[in-house]
């Protein structure tokens, strides 16, 4: 159990018996009235995102969560298939559990798998990776009044906008978190 002023971002924390993260908190002291704890925090097992105030000074618990680091493999019908470097143990994670990731793994990709009491949470994918383009709409000349963007596949099948000189067969940057691009390989 910790104060709840003594929050920061990434900390894990369980309250009403879910696993959280902490993505942001702000410290909020108005004029009249207690001070609270406006955070924003993600559910670890859901990875769903939500909202929660604290009034400040209660205490929360805080979830002791073990990160260690995976190597995706292959994906099995409805499981994806990881193995442990150093034990060269291999598990299967859900679908379901990666609905986010999903779009972005590849095969021989190092995870973090953050692991709860014996139990698999959530994965956490590295920020930016590079992918090859698979497939790219043309570029039409003259056509830069919507951004300069157009729609490229990437090898995980995952669809998203990139600049006009981007073609197939290139190694794009993707940032993982929001899906967007980034830059050239």
């Amino acid at each position: 159990m910790f104060n709840v002023n003594d929050i920061k971002n990434g900390m894990t924390i369980k309250h009403d018996g879910v696993i959280y993260q902490v993505i942001e908190f702000q410290h909020v002291k108005p004029g009249k009235g207690s001070a609270f704890v406006r955070t924003k925090l993600k559910d670890l097992k859901a990875g769903t995102t939500r909202e929660i105030t604290f009034n400040a000074g209660i205490k929360i618990e805080r979830a002791e969560v073990v990160k260690s680091e995976l190597l995706y493999l292959y994906a099995a019908g409805d499981n994806y298939v990881f193995m442990d470097n150093n034990t060269y143990e291999q598990m299967e994670l859900p679908a379901k559990m990666l609905e986010e990731e999903k779009k972005f793994l590849k095969e021989n990709m190092t995870v973090e798998v953050m692991n709860y009491n014996g139990e698999i949470i959530g994965i956490t994918l590295p920020e930016k990776v590079s992918y090859k383009v698979i497939s790219a709409e043309e570029a039409v000349k003259g056509n830069t009044t919507s951004g300069a963007l157009k729609d490229v596949t990437i090898e995980t099948g995952y669809t998203l906008k990139a600049p006009l000189f981007i073609s197939e067969g290139e190694e794009i940057i993707v940032n993982t978190k929001d899906g967007k691009y980034s830059s050239r390989a």
